[in-house]
């Protein structure tokens, strides 16, 4: 693997996530943790009289603890120290068992590495010449069940996989990133922030977030962004997709995922900056990476279904001191007013229909639109006829039921096979299940389509409608 400090993305992200401007307002629960833990120094000397720990372990860390910054510079430039502190630290996260104990030593190993990043070098050095893992030491903490300990462990990791010079592969960042995602997904998880702080480092790493994507991590980000997270978290997740959106096959891949609609939300619901200016910027990279043109007019389509013109003519009007999030609100109204003049009343319904997020919209009701385009609800697979039933299988909305069921009658109303069509797809059962639903509406429109369904001969039924003393000839 090469070395993973050539980074892809922006010259301007900062490395060291914790000093970067702006990332961090105020102690995160996790930090102010710390805080206490560095507070409460452990006795030692209990440990060592109990035969709990050896005599080079004890003498080193009784001796390192009490170390300055730049005397542990000093130190920690001899090879035999250099070692010694790679087995002592490895030594105790074995052998002590009570949690505060290893919450301390976690904590004044992580506070090592932050001080010099190239200390992470003394673990993979260590590890080498045992022919040991460098990772199981810590991936076993993972398992604890002390949150913060977990949690410490994590930051650890993430540091010597981004900061090392072989970096993390195979099984290892697999398993790391599986246990990311989960946590992203976690209910209540108080150390979010934390989670978050690590995979922004992670995802700098090009090869790291082509493991994300393959482990399903976009929807685990995504999920977290729909439990209503305060702005800090909001800003943190939503930098990891701008990182993801730096690699353009992986732009191609996100495509097929709600991320323009959740940060449309997210962009029209905001009134902080730097959470605007993250949006802005991801959706930049998902119109401009893309290598394939097919990719880039998705996500145009999508974020023109999704009102993202509304919100930049809105953020025009305002003033911001940040000439790249002014530039960036310009260049996507162009691209997206540019797309907007090529696209057919067929392409903004497909995105529709495609959100999953069906609504009254001129096009639903326009005979014009029926007349055109029925014939293009068979192309690929019948995908559209198909999105449309799944919308009536699995939807719980009210409104998407009944613009759905709409939609099918309509199409049956303009394509002669369409019942037929219908049928095979297993729409009608759909419809017909609809009749007995809760809502009035939604089984007035079922009624509706259903009839549609019914009807043999659509000239004659006009004419019928003429007189509406005369039987309408139905299929039973």
């Amino acid at each position: 693997m090469s070395t993973l400090t050539q980074m892809d993305v922006s010259s301007s992200l900062p490395e060291d996530l914790e000093k970067a401007k702006g990332v961090v307002a105020a102690l995160s629960p996790f930090q102010q943790k710390a805080q206490e833990v560095r507070a409460n120094r452990v006795n030692w000397q209990s440990y060592f009289q109990g035969k709990m720990i050896e005599r080079p372990d004890f003498e080193f860390i009784t001796r390192f603890e009490s170390l300055t910054p730049e005397q542990k510079v000093h130190e920690l430039m001899d090879p035999t120290v250099r070692l010694q502190s790679a087995r002592t630290f490895i030594n105790l996260m074995g052998q002590i068992s009570k949690d505060q104990t290893v919450q301390y030593v976690l904590t004044l190993l992580d506070d090592m590495l932050q001080e010099d990043k190239s200390r992470v070098e003394i673990f993979i050095e260590y590890a080498r010449k045992h022919a040991e893992s460098v990772w199981n030491p810590f991936t076993n903490m993972l398992n604890r069940p002390d949150p913060f300990i977990v949690n410490q462990a994590s930051r650890i990791i993430a540091k010597i996989a981004c900061w090392s010079r072989d970096g993390m592969t195979g099984a290892d960042l697999q398993y790391y990133l599986n246990w990311v995602k989960e946590q992203l997904r976690a209910p209540n998880n108080e150390y979010l922030q934390t989670v978050c702080r690590c995979l922004q480092m992670m995802l700098r790493i090009d090869n790291y977030r082509k493991e994300f994507i393959n482990v399903e991590g976009v929807s685990a980000v995504l999920s977290a962004l729909g439990s209503k997270q305060n702005f800090q978290i909001q800003y943190q997740l939503i930098f990891c997709l701008w990182c993801l959106s730096f690699n353009a096959s992986l732009a191609e891949r996100m495509s097929k995922s709600d991320v323009v609609r959740d940060l449309s939300d997210i962009l029209r619901d905001t009134v902080k900056e730097k959470v605007i200016r993250i949006i802005l910027a991801t959706f930049r990279n998902l119109l401009e990476k893309p290598t394939e043109p097919e990719t880039s007019r998705d996500f145009a389509i999508s974020m023109v279904q999704h009102k993202v013109l509304r919100q930049l003519e809105l953020l025009e009007n305002k003033k911001f001191d940040d000439i790249e999030l002014t530039e960036d609100i310009q260049a996507l109204t162009e691209k997206l007013q540019t797309s907007v003049q090529d696209l057919s009343s067929f392409d903004e319904y497909w995105s529709e229909v495609r959100s999953g997020r069906l609504e009254w919209s001129p096009v639903h009701k326009m005979d014009r639109f029926w007349r055109e385009n029925a014939m293009k609800f068979n192309e690929n697979n019948y995908q559209v006829l198909k999105a449309l039933i799944k919308l009536l299988e699995a939807s719980k909305d009210p409104l998407i039921l009944c613009v759905a069921s709409h939609d099918l009658g309509e199409y049956v109303r303009h394509y002669p096979r369409g019942k037929s069509v219908i049928e095979q797809l297993n729409g009608k059962q759909c419809v017909m299940r609809l009749l007995a639903h809760e809502d009035p509406n939604v089984r007035y429109h079922a009624l509706l389509c259903v009839q549609k369904l019914m009807v043999q001969n659509w000239e004659y039924l006009g004419k019928q409608l003429e007189d509406p003393n005369k039987p309408i000839e139905t299929k039973s």
